[in-house]
């Protein structure tokens, strides 16, 4: 079977879906669409894709497609997903699902009553290491989770006049912002490890509003987040804590402590290696490699090679008409979008929020 594939969004899909996409076999790239069409067709010519649009509606009219992956600004995931499942195809949509969890709903809705595979672009799921955490918990390796710390720090936005005005990330009416950037990912994995939550604290923040335009030294001011913290209790106990910045003016990356009544464990991007170690016993390296991560025309870093097993994923569940066995679905992305307007809740209001 040959699957007939389309992409809205010609940035991130450039880095991770289409190279994704490249090393299927019997995957058909058909059509890209973007909002300025100079890069719609650039990125056509490099990847050997026959037509390029910057209307996605023409694009789904004139093309049947089986598949189609979203990677636009959050604000255009909720009608884009509704028009491709109506249109007849399968849908991959970047993270965060979409810009609140009404909408989110009616994707998942949509996307069951038509029968359609569904997935949100959480592919660090895919990730052999971090799943490789959820098989140690879930074999209770670490006997019962207790608490896990997770930090990602970097540098992206720590320069006030290091931004430009016209980024939609900066724009929390288009759904950019630290909280949906990141925070989806941390949620997604939470839940993947540990369990559902059921309640939330946080906060969401603005550190630096007032920026310069990098290229036109304009000034402007930001309106989505730019560091947020929150604390999870999860329905079976466990407790994490979250702290995420854009802001600091040095990169630390992304780590990951989870304690159990019978083991700990550690992971940190930079170097990627998974620790674990026993009660009295020192942490050892239990890492994996990701079989993808020679594949050609690949990216380097985690991301772009854990969309491949993502992509992979979706297309075998296509062509054996089943559901996605791993992966985030559509009801994944519900509940983390609940988790996400929940955090924002508890900032506006200064409480806690069940879930």
């Amino acid at each position: 079977m040959t699957i007939k594939a389309a992409v809205i969004g010609a940035s991130f899909a450039k880095e991770a879906y289409l190279p994704a996409l490249a090393t299927i076999p019997d995957v058909e790239l058909v059509a890209i669409s973007s909002a300025r069409l100079e890069s719609a067709k650039a990125v056509a010519e490099k990847f050997n894709i026959p037509n390029a649009y910057d209307d996605w509606k023409v694009m789904l009219e004139k093309h049947p497609v089986d598949l189609v992956g979203v990677a636009t600004p959050t604000v255009y995931h909720a009608p884009m997903v509704l028009a491709a499942l109506e249109a007849g195809a399968h849908v991959i949509c970047e993270k965060p699902m979409a810009m609140n969890s009404s909408e989110s709903l009616l994707m998942l809705e949509k996307a069951t009553a038509l029968g359609r595979v569904n997935m949100i672009g959480h592919e660090l799921r895919f990730n052999p290491n971090r799943r490789k955490i959820h098989h140690l918990i879930k074999d209770g390796v670490i006997g019962q989770i207790r608490h896990v710390n997770i930090v990602n720090i970097n540098g992206g936005w720590g320069n006030p006049a290091g931004l430009a005005a016209d980024g939609w990330l900066t724009k929390a009416e288009m759904g950019g912002g630290r909280l949906g950037a990141n925070g989806s990912h941390q949620l997604d994995l939470l839940r993947f490890w540990v369990g559902d939550i059921g309640a939330v604290s946080g906060q969401v923040m603005t550190m630096i509003p007032n920026r310069t335009d990098k290229n036109t030294g304009e000034p402007f001011v930001v309106t989505s987040d730019d560091a947020t913290t929150f604390t999870a209790e999860f329905k079976n106990g466990a407790v994490a804590q979250v702290f995420m910045s854009g802001v600091a003016r040095n990169n630390i990356g992304n780590h990951v402590q989870i304690f159990g009544s019978e083991g700990s464990i550690k992971l940190s991007d930079g170097e990627e290696k998974l620790w674990l170690a026993k009660p009295g016993e020192d942490f050892v390296d239990v890492s994996e490699s990701d079989p993808n991560a020679n594949l050609p025309g690949i990216g380097k870093g985690i991301w772009n090679i854990s969309f491949v097993a993502l992509i992979q994923e979706a297309t075998a569940a296509i062509r054996e008409r089943r559901a996605v066995q791993w992966g985030a679905t559509f009801a994944d992305g519900l509940k983390t979008q609940q988790a996400m307007d929940a955090i924002r809740l508890s900032s506006q209001e200064r409480r806690w929020v069940n879930l």
